[in-house]
């Protein structure tokens, strides 16, 4: 019998989200290589930051200050890895948690997708839809 899934409620509820999605990324054959030859070991401050930007993006709380656009310019990701991304990070919410907050995560991170992907490519990337 599977759990009972919830809204995100809570910065545990992120903490969660976050381990649970980055744990994904790590494992998978598309972009798991860009984020460990980036991170190498340094994971603990990496999901950190992470817990931070969401619980800020998720309720509005003043945790995380930064550029995350900057972290990115140089790195070898084109618009197939911001799709992986949003997979993973879309079927890590749907099987962890229900409710509106969810949604908003959904919309955020699609956003976030769509605008690196636009900004890496000059303008002209778009994600599929």
């Amino acid at each position: 019998m599977s759990a009972i899934k919830h809204d995100i409620e809570s910065r545990d509820d992120i903490i969660v989200m976050v381990n649970t999605f980055y744990a994904r990324v790590r494992k998978d054959e598309l972009i798991g290589p860009v984020f460990e030859e980036r991170i190498k070991d340094n994971w603990e401050p990496h999901l950190a930051t992470m817990h931070d930007f969401w619980y800020t993006l998720l309720f509005g709380k003043e945790a995380y200050r930064g550029n995350p656009f900057a972290k990115h310019i140089g790195l070898p990701i084109q618009g197939e890895h911001f799709q992986q991304w949003l997979l993973l990070f879309n079927t890590t919410l749907d099987e962890l948690f229900e409710g509106e907050r969810k949604e908003l995560a959904k919309k955020k991170a699609a956003s976030i997708a769509q605008v690196f992907v636009s900004k890496l490519s000059g303008g002209i990337g778009r994600l599929r839809s």
